[in-house]
């Protein structure tokens, strides 16, 4: 049978009532979990919130930025029209250096045939003197 150490003893073990008395109920953990559940929802609005804003910024930064560059890239009218005064200054100078070696050409060309004539009529002077020597009786040395 239990004696009054026994029961003490149990109690000492297990949870008396007013051990439970301090614990939470069921509607307690409902409560809590109701204001967490708001608790929640509303850090998660103004995350959302927060990040949406963040987005739009970087978002129209990005734009921005895309567009200078895109601008800075392409040509403006009164560019494209220096462009094509250069060129057309570059094609002139272009056709002039065609004409003038042309010409260069031309003068090798000419030079080609008179240094040939020059070359043969020394030759055939060469000749001829050796003729007139040899007749002559004379012998040319070389120095």
């Amino acid at each position: 049978m239990l004696d009054d150490k026994d029961i003490s003893k149990l109690k000492s073990v297990f949870a008396t009532k007013e051990d439970f008395n301090s614990l939470a109920t069921k509607q307690d953990l409902e409560k809590t979990a109701n204001e967490l559940k708001k608790e929640f929802k509303v850090n998660i609005e103004k995350s959302a919130n927060g990040l949406r804003k963040e987005f739009k910024t970087d978002l129209e930064k990005s734009v921005s930025d895309s567009q200078d560059k895109m601008l800075s890239l392409l040509a403006s009218k009164h560019e494209v029209k220096e462009l094509k005064s250069d060129i057309g200054d570059l094609k002139e100078l272009v056709q002039g250096l065609i004409v003038g070696s042309d010409a260069i050409a031309k003068s090798i060309g000419e030079l080609r045939l008179e240094y040939a004539a020059i070359s043969t009529q020394l030759s055939r002077h060469d000749r001829w003197i050796k003729q007139i020597a040899e007749k002559v009786g004379l012998n040319l040395v070389a120095d």
